[in-house]
């Protein structure tokens, strides 16, 4: 598979010089041409999970992954930002438009989720979160309590979900150490960027 220009030389080998040589050289194997086509998306991601899977593998489970999450909701809609920093210099950042209405608090819960589920997919075992919601944060940690029914489904969720690491810690950060996750998520909740994102609703059973 190739975008380069062999099928003229493999069709019409009619042309002067070195081009003759190599269809005539060419002609001994079995080749034939065929266009590549766009690359998927999905082909990218699991090139990407692949490649990082080798990585963290040669890393150990000891080495600890840092995620930056952040979560946005206004009247053009709802979004989060998720960046996740790995062994030798791994950097994947994500932006997900939502395709349901979400509260602020909800956005930051989602953010923190498409995140776990993220480094988890990557095969980290010690996992770094930070976010700069200090409810969201205070809740996991287990000093707030989730009152609302939507917020306590969230952080069993997200107790759930810190079962799979070796070592789990959530921790708060001032908004302006986490501006390049909350870029993303406000790309993503004005329409901008991002890619829509159903699951985690829809593992909640929630409205």
């Amino acid at each position: 598979m190739t975008d380069l220009p062999i099928q003229k030389v493999l069709k019409k080998p009619d042309v002067a010089g070195r081009m003759v040589k190599w269809a005539v050289e060419l002609s001994e194997f079995d080749i034939k041409y065929e266009p590549r086509g766009p690359i998927k998306g999905q082909i990218f991601a699991d090139f990407v999970v692949e490649l990082s899977s080798e990585t963290v593998q040669s890393a150990g489970d000891g080495f600890r992954w840092v995620l930056s999450v952040d979560g946005s909701s206004n009247q053009l809609g709802s979004g989060v930002g998720v960046i996740l920093e790995g062994p030798n210099d791994v950097l994947i950042e994500q932006s997900l438009k939502f395709a349901f209405k979400a509260s602020n608090n909800q956005a930051e819960y989602e953010a923190l989720i498409a995140g776990i589920l993220l480094a988890k997919e990557m095969g980290a075992r010690v996992l770094l979160a930070k976010s700069d919601s200090l409810l969201i944060t205070g809740q996991v940690i287990d000093e707030f309590q989730a009152k609302d029914p939507q917020m306590a489904a969230y952080l069993e969720y997200v107790q759930e979900l810190r079962k799979s690491f070796v070592s789990f810690e959530v921790v708060h950060v001032p908004r302006e150490q986490n501006a390049r996750a909350d870029l993303l998520a406000k790309l993503a909740s004005s329409g901008k960027g991002g890619r829509q994102r159903t699951v985690i609703q829809e593992t909640l059973k929630t409205p």
